[in-house]
């Protein structure tokens, strides 16, 4: 579900689920999580970039295993955002297609974000009947500005990927088939710095609001956990099972 390829200093991974658009079970989450572990007290590695394999960079959770008895994730959803937030190392992300949900909220839990032209970002949690993860609602508003960042959150609306650019969400737009070599080409410029120089300037760079994070993340769950389940929450997921549009008319 997940593949690494080394370029000199600079480490890919590749969530490689693409006939479920990269979409994130418990496997994922853990493998994932143990990349990051790998690359980032690997000596060789000073940068990594994170991509997706075929139509879509990562669209989130994956909801059709939801409520289905399989075994827990060894790091799950916790260890995965710990492991973002720890991250000693530069990480880059090239957004090759579709990013909904955590496609697009891990954006702020990154250094540096890139997107294909025809890549789209949407957060769809109040369409689902919940709120914001990974963050989002401390680290967007940074990121993109007040008004931007909570119409992106408010809306469930698709960002096309020059709007992303726009706004500040991503740094830099590239045709489809340029992508990865783009992004490859600005990660081997970091690279080629002094490693402890780059580990420390990151260091310095969450040092002032990696409280902040865990904090907004915490306050995040705690409402997630009191709408998850709920009669708008469950509404939400049996009109995606169903493929048809949720119906919040009857909630007041």
């Amino acid at each position: 579900m997940v593949q690494t390829t080394d370029t000199g200093h600079v480490r890919t991974i590749t969530l490689n689920r693409p006939e479920a658009m990269n979409a994130f079970n418990g496997k994922q989450f853990d493998e994932l999580t143990e990349a990051l572990f790998s690359a980032g007290s690997d000596n060789n590695i000073r940068v990594v970039i994170l991509t997706g394999a075929g139509r879509a960079f990562t669209t989130g959770l994956d909801l059709s295993e939801v409520g289905q008895d399989v075994e827990p994730p060894k790091h799950g959803v916790p260890g995965l955002f710990n492991a973002l937030i720890d991250f000693p190392k530069p990480l880059l992300l090239a957004i090759n297609g579709f990013g909904v949900g955590f496609g697009a909220t891990i954006i702020g839990l990154a250094d540096l974000a890139f997107m294909a032209t025809s890549a789209r970002l949407r957060c769809p949690f109040t369409s689902l009947g919940v709120v914001g993860e990974a963050a989002s609602t401390y680290l967007f508003p940074r990121i993109m500005g007040h008004q931007a960042a909570n119409w992106m959150l408010y809306s469930s609306e698709w960002f096309d990927a020059e709007t992303c650019k726009e706004h500040g969400l991503v740094l830099d737009v590239f045709p489809d088939e340029k992508l990865l070599d783009e992004v490859m080409a600005r990660a081997q410029t970091m690279a080629a710095n002094s490693p402890v120089a780059l580990m420390k300037s990151k260091q310095l760079a969450m040092r002032p609001i990696r409280d902040h994070i865990h904090a907004a993340i915490d306050a995040e769950n705690e409402v997630y956990d009191e709408l998850h389940g709920g009669p708008e929450n469950v509404e939400a997921i049996n009109a995606f099972l169903e493929k048809r549009e949720p119906d919040f008319s009857k909630f007041h």
